[in-house]
């Protein structure tokens, strides 16, 4: 049976502790948000909403959410879900990005970034400056990952559907921060999903050992001298975690574990579970168990690479169009925004994107998003974008119309409803108690809906 094994590793490591650290107070997994710097702040968001919210123990910007017995909590159904307020996301899986200490302006990746809650938290740090580049191995969790930064309002993030190994032979020691969400045999999350204890078995924990090692070879790759490393799993395996630190560190010398400062109940990793030479450095990785924070199981190190970042970049940026060639762009935002969005116009087709301004070439890669998807050009106008609805603000256009997030308005507007407005004729930011949304057109007295039919709730 898979859990004969996870149980008799486990009582084997911890002993008499084997009861006490898995033997967690609560039957499910808990329930969070994880709130976004681009739309709003925690205290804002805490104010506004209708839900009841504990502070997080993992993350300045995340909550626990709490909910009577005979409720569901759909983060999913909420109006500012659809705004990209906040992300669903388990309370402890926000621990992980913070460690990386993003700044504004940074060159940062997250390597294996599907569904996108952490990317979320890195753009967040971000504050539209700088870049990200978030990749994802597999098609189609590449496409969820791509939709969940654009309702997010991430304005300056590039998604890659890539190996990690193009990557780095493409964009070598480009980055200043690197995330690696390593793809392992889930141990931590026995809990929260049940296919995880189904499917459980040495052979996984030995075969994501090893993918683990090389994503993280790639990882190395990438980072630029001087720049950190964080790397997160959720299992308990010693295998996936201290030992692969371990191996990593033997095999790159370049880089030291960062002692980092733990939150009240996480435990520090277990330098004794390594194999091979023993490394003292590896207590000052983090180790989560459940039943002391309300969350699930994760372990996560910081690292450092030795040296200092060269002030020239070997790499090329990509190259824009010219002015010339998106005319009817240009004369959307004359008419419908207070300011033109800064960053390098790109154009695939009939589709115009704002890239950032550092993105590099990505001529060899794998490009779902290249940066903002702007909108569409027709012949003799422009189109704009959901996406670009979403990264705007009510202060960045002309024209706005709130709906409260109760309001039987905003309910029909998430529907493909039109309703009634006053106001010039044209382009409207429809928002949700200040947030924005989606687009409405405004003509004759009615709103026309313009919210993407793939979103829409039925």
């Amino acid at each position: 049976m898979p859990m004969e094994y996870f149980e008799q590793r486990e009582r084997a490591l911890l002993g008499d502790r084997f009861d006490v650290l898995y033997a967690a107070p609560q039957e499910t997994a808990e329930r969070g948000v994880t709130v976004s710097a681009l739309r709003s702040s925690p205290e804002q968001f805490a104010a506004k909403a209708d839900f009841p919210l504990e502070a997080s123990p993992f993350c300045k910007a995340a909550f626990v959410v709490h909910q009577p017995d005979d409720l569901k909590f759909r983060p999913g159904r909420h109006p500012y879900h659809h705004a990209g307020v906040f992300y669903s996301q388990e309370p402890s899986a926000s621990s992980a990005a913070p460690l990386l200490g993003v700044q504004p302006g940074m060159r940062v990746l997250d390597m294996c970034a599907a569904p996108g809650g952490k990317s979320s938290q890195l753009a967040a740090a971000l504050q539209g400056r700088g870049v990200l580049v978030s990749n994802e191995y597999v098609a189609a969790r590449a496409d969820i990952l791509k939709s969940n930064l654009e309702r997010m309002g991430v304005s300056n993030a590039v998604v890659l559907n890539e190996t990690p190994a193009r990557i780095a032979d493409a964009l070598p020691e480009f980055f200043d921060r690197v995330l690696v969400d390593a793809p392992c045999s889930g141990e931590g999350m026995f809990r929260k999903e049940p296919v995880a204890r189904q499917q459980h078995c040495e052979a996984l924990v030995k075969q994501c050992a090893e993918l683990g090692a090389q994503i993280l070879d790639c990882a190395a790759a990438a980072l630029a001298p001087g720049g950190q490393l964080v790397y997160s799993t959720c299992t308990f395996a010693p295998l996936e975690n201290e030992g692969t630190i371990a191996r990593f560190l033997m095999q790159h010398p370049e880089f030291e574990i960062l002692p980092t400062e733990r939150l009240e109940g996480m435990a520090p990793g277990m330098p004794e579970w390594a194999s091979g030479d023993q490394i003292p450095d590896l207590a000052h990785t983090i180790r989560l168990w459940p039943h002391r924070l309300r969350g699930e199981g994760h372990y996560l190190a910081v690292l450092e690479k030795a040296g200092i970042r060269p002030k020239e970049n070997r790499i090329p940026l990509e190259k824009g169009i010219k002015e010339k060639d998106c005319r009817e762009y240009l004369e959307f935002c004359r008419e419908n925004l207070c300011t033109v969005p800064k960053g390098r116009l790109i154009r695939f087709g009939d589709q115009l994107y704002l890239a950032p301004e550092q993105l590099p070439s990505l001529d060899k890669l794998r490009v779902l998003r290249p940066g903002l998807h702007l909108g569409t050009m027709k012949k003799g106008r422009f189109e704009p974008s959901h996406a670009l609805a979403l990264a705007l603000m009510p202060k960045d256009v002309k024209y706005s119309h709130d709906l409260t997030a109760d309001s039987d308005e905003m309910a029909g507007y998430l529907k493909g409803q039109t309703f009634a407005a006053e106001g010039e004729k044209g382009w409207y930011l429809i928002t949700v108690d200040g947030y924005s949304i989606g687009w409405g057109k405004l003509s004759g007295g009615v709103m026309k809906n313009h919210y993407p039919k793939g979103l829409r709730k039925f």
